[in-house]
């Protein structure tokens, strides 16, 4: 007979529960939140399990990879598919929660997530961390204008390179505010350095990585966005198609139809924020700053021309993603003739 497992996983503890293929459970346990420990508990000769349900969080990835190693058949469960499932249950507790996740692997009723590769992974912790220091740095900076500006002090436009030395001139007169603010610049300074040296990692990973420089043959693409965008897909063949790489970064309509109803709404914002974000600047950028012309930018300043800038942006950067997933796929690099618009 066919068993399923659910694991609900905390930091210190995971509850583990096995279920066979009518719904009777076999066995309830909880563990440390470790692979091996819960490994030990899933493999048993007495029952072969069909499929062990994992909800997707932070220790998710982890966990899948040292069951997986080991031959389990573990799946990832989308987070808000599996709370909007258990939320039927009367009382919640982790016992129940993961005999809840067990019933969805028996019943069918779950929707698997993409676990990334530990490359992947990587690259995205050298992006998280980067944007990390540079939002830091940004706060000490709007701080210390809005702080000064209440003194008289107005720091005005100024670039990062100069911004220190324009503080120092405008403190010039005043000792006490000075010996306040130092402490700042030199957290400051500090941040500036360490964002300067990962910034100098992501361009050496992405002048090694030829998908990275292909990616970039895209106008408006640069190197953030190409090594976001390879972190983020990780591998294109998880897609279908290409039009479904829009969809999964939020990028397309929402719609609510009932009865009579049927009202189409701004775009989802579902998916990774960082990657929707950067794919706004790319198109953007494109539309606006590139010289060069090219199909897709005449496409998104007719979209421009007849909804405005906001949706021909929004529009760009759904379709650049497209592109960049079949550029991706095939091998291919970007083409600006106009005989790549049906392709695209």
């Amino acid at each position: 007979m066919e068993h399923y497992a659910g694991l609900d996983v905390s930091v210190k503890e995971t509850s583990v529960c096995v279920i066979d293929g009518t719904g009777k459970v076999i066995q309830e346990v909880k563990v440390a939140t470790e692979p091996d420990t819960i490994r030990a508990v899933l493999v048993d000769d007495t029952f072969a399990i069909e499929r062990i349900g994992l909800e997707a969080g932070p220790l998710s990835q982890w966990l899948y990879s040292g069951l997986a190693e080991a031959g389990l058949p573990v799946i990832c469960v989308e987070t808000r598919h599996m709370k909007a499932a258990l939320s039927a249950q009367l009382n919640k507790s982790d016992r129940n929660d993961a005999r809840g996740i067990a019933h969805m692997m028996r019943a069918g009723l779950y929707r698997p997530v993409h676990v990334k590769t530990l490359a992947s992974q990587k690259r995205r912790m050298l992006l998280t961390s980067r944007q990390l220091l540079q939002a830091k740095a940004l706060d000490i900076e709007n701080d210390l204008r809005g702080t000064l500006r209440n003194f008289g002090l107005k720091v005005g436009t100024v670039g990062t390179s100069k911004f220190e030395a324009r503080i120092c001139e405008l403190l010039a007169d005043h000792p006490d505010l000075a010996a306040i603010v130092e402490p700042l610049l030199i957290a400051r300074r500090a941040l500036r350095e360490q964002l300067g040296v990962l910034h100098r990692r992501l361009l050496a990973i992405v002048r090694q990585d030829e998908v990275c420089r292909r990616l970039m043959s895209v106008p408006g693409v640069g190197p953030m966005v190409a090594l976001t965008f390879r972190a983020t897909v990780d591998v294109p063949a998880r897609f279908k198609n290409s039009k479904a790489v829009g969809a999964v970064f939020g990028l397309t309509p929402r719609r609510h139809q009932s009865g009579e109803v049927d009202r189409m709404g701004g775009i989802s914002k579902c998916g990774d924020a960082m990657m929707r974000r950067l794919l706004f600047d790319a198109a953007h950028v494109m539309l606006t700053r590139t010289i060069r012309w090219s199909w897709l930018k005449a496409w998104g300043m007719k979209i421009a021309r007849h909804r405005g800038m906001k949706r021909a942006v929004v529009a760009v950067a759904r379709r650049m993603a497209v592109i960049m997933h079949r550029m991706w796929a095939d091998g291919t690099e970007f083409r600006w003739t106009s005989t790549n618009i049906a392709a695209a």
